[in-house]
This record gives C-alpha cells, structure tokens and sequence, in this order.
C-alpha cells in the first residue's frame, strides 16, 4: 500500500510541530467541554474494557481536531493510524487498512467528507458490526467475502460537518464541534510553546500574539515561530512587545487578526459590491480564490468576530468591519 495513504504517526508539518502536540488531557489546553466529555468517555470505555465509541470531531481547521484524536488514542492506550480521505481512493485501500488494525486502535480519517462514495460505504458496516464485504471477481464470477475486523474506534474529523451523509453521521456515536479558542487559552498555549522552545518572551508580547491569532492554536504557534526570528535577527534573543508588533506588521496580520487575503475579502465586497448581499462564488472570482477555502478557512472567524454575516443572498459586510477598515458605507475611505 500506498505510504503516503496511511501512517502510524500524526499527519504533521514536521518534527518540531510534533513536540508541540499535547499527548494527554491534562496538557490539552482550551476545549475545556469537549474535553471533559471525552474524558467521561474514554474512562467510560477503559472501566468496560471495550473499544471507544466512534468519534465525529467538527469545526474550522487548525483547532486541534488531529491533536485531540491522538490524545483519545493515548488516553486509551492503543495505536492510532491516520489516513486522510482524498487520499482513499479505492474500496481495496480501505480494507487493507480496516483488516490492519489491532483490537481498540484508532483509525483517524482526516477531511472524512472527502471520501468516495463507493469507500464511505465500506465504512458502514465495519463502524457497526465490524465486518466488511469484499468482492473477489468480476462480473458472473464475482463473488462476496465477509471479513470479520477486531474492534476499533474511528475518530473522523472534518471542516464541513454539513457534506457528511446522514447514514455516514448517524453511525458516530460521540459528536463534538470544536470552538475558536479564548484569548486567555491562547496565551496559555503560547507560553507552553515558548517553554517548549526555551525561548523568553514577555507577557505583553504573549497578550499580543494571542490577540492576533484568530482563535487558532495552530496560528499563535505559527506566529510564535515567526517572531522568534526576528527577535533572533533583530532583537537580542527575547520575544518583546515590539519585536512582536514589529514582526506582525511585516506579516500583514493586523490587531484584530485579520491577514491581508481577509481584508482583500472584505474590501472586495465593499468596494466592488457596495457591501453585500453577494455570493460566494462571485467573490472568490473577484479576487482569485478557491470558494472552498473561503468558505472553510477565513469565513468561519470572519463570521464569528462579526465582520460579515450570511444571509440567504449572499455575503454582507458589516459596519463593524466598515470601522475597522476605515470605510464609509459608499465605500470611500474616511
């Protein structure tokens, strides 16, 4: 098979994201609902003796969905594989995979909405009794064998909890949706990022790349990196308020978190649609954008902070993001 299509380890960037990723509950920072259930969960299943539950994971990427199924896999105290879903083209690949694992092993489906539909339903039958019906032959001589699976648990995680098939959710016994992270998490998990680094930083530098990092884990650690070098080049070692300041100017990240593809969003509707209603469509034409990735990737926190809101016409702009834009409502600036 195929190595790129699964893996024992977490799908990650690379080594160092690795020492960044909590292995238990008790260094898992934010989430603090979802985690208690889980927790409930997972002892739940352990006191049993049984395999955990099939787990749905849903919200907008790099909230920790990835991170949180292997700390379920720890906390059980079994393996995890990790597949993504584009990547599972075949109904032979899934069944390597499925008749792969052992007994309580975790089988992590990234962007699980992305599956084939011909795969997906494999998935029906070893999610409920285990088993899977492979088809040896062709045509008249085509025959069905029925496989019998250890017992796993499935942790899916996906971005669109809405393109997920009622037969594909309905068989997830525990469903959590992620949430955009508090500031004050944020700031917690940038100073276990810096203590993981060894590397100094100020309070008031930590406010700061937490205020900026629109509610994702993913990106205060990102940042966090790319402040650290210019502290290295520019500074003398320690992240300081102005360092950081420094550092996201020079990136385009703005107070409120907004990059310069989130204001090229928003000013594009106001300028050139007068504020909205407009649809998605039209506005990643407008300006050279997937509508999948504005819809999955800047959308979510530009809804949740209040800068655009969805109507069944389309897209609007809102006077808060006219004020933070400096812009009047004919699209001039102040």
């Amino acid at each position: 098979m195929d190595e790129r299509i699964i893996s024992n380890n977490l799908l990650i960037d690379d080594e160092v994201d690795a020492t960044l990723r909590p292995q238990l509950f008790s260094e898992y920072v934010g989430q603090d609902n979802v985690k208690e259930m889980m927790v409930i969960s997972v002892k739940a299943a352990k006191l049993r003796q049984e395999s955990l539950d099939h787990v749905l994971l849903y919200g907008p990427p790099g909230l920790g969905k990835t991170t949180l199924a292997q700390v379920i896999a720890n906390e059980m105290g079994v393996n995890m594989k990790s597949v993504s879903g584009p990547t599972v083209e075949r109904t032979g690949d899934l069944a390597a995979i499925l008749t792969s694992l052992e007994p309580g092993d975790v089988l992590f489906i990234d962007e699980i909405h992305r599956l084939p539909k011909i795969v997906e339903e494999i998935l029906y039958s070893s999610m409920e009794d285990y088993v899977i019906d492979i088809v040896v032959g062709k045509d008249a001589g085509a025959k069905s064998i029925r496989v019998d699976l250890a017992p796993f648990t499935l942790i899916g995680a996906t971005t669109r909890f809405g393109d997920l098939t009622g037969p594909l959710r309905d068989r997830f016994g525990i469903v959590h949706k992620l949430e955009f992270y508090t500031h004050e998490d944020l700031q917690n998990i940038c100073r276990r990022t810096a203590r993981i680094y060894d590397y100094p930083i100020e309070d008031k530098a930590v406010i700061e790349l937490a205020k900026r990092s629109r509610g994702t884990p993913r990106i205060v650690n990102r940042l966090f990196r790319r402040v650290r070098d210019f502290a290295d080049i520019l500074g003398d070692g320690v992240v300081t308020l102005d360092i950081t300041k420094l550092a996201l100017e020079k990136l385009k990240i703005d107070e409120l978190g907004l990059d310069s593809k989130d204001r090229e969003y928003l000013i594009g509707i106001i300028d050139k649609y007068r504020g909205g209603p407009v649809g998605l469509e039209t506005i990643a034409t407008s300006i050279s954008e997937d509508p999948r990735t504005l819809e999955d990737v800047y959308e979510p926190f530009l809804i949740q902070s209040g800068f655009i809101s969805r109507t069944p016409r389309g897209r609007v702009v809102t006077e808060k993001a006219y004020r933070h834009l400096k812009k009047n409502f004919q699209g001039s600036l102040f």
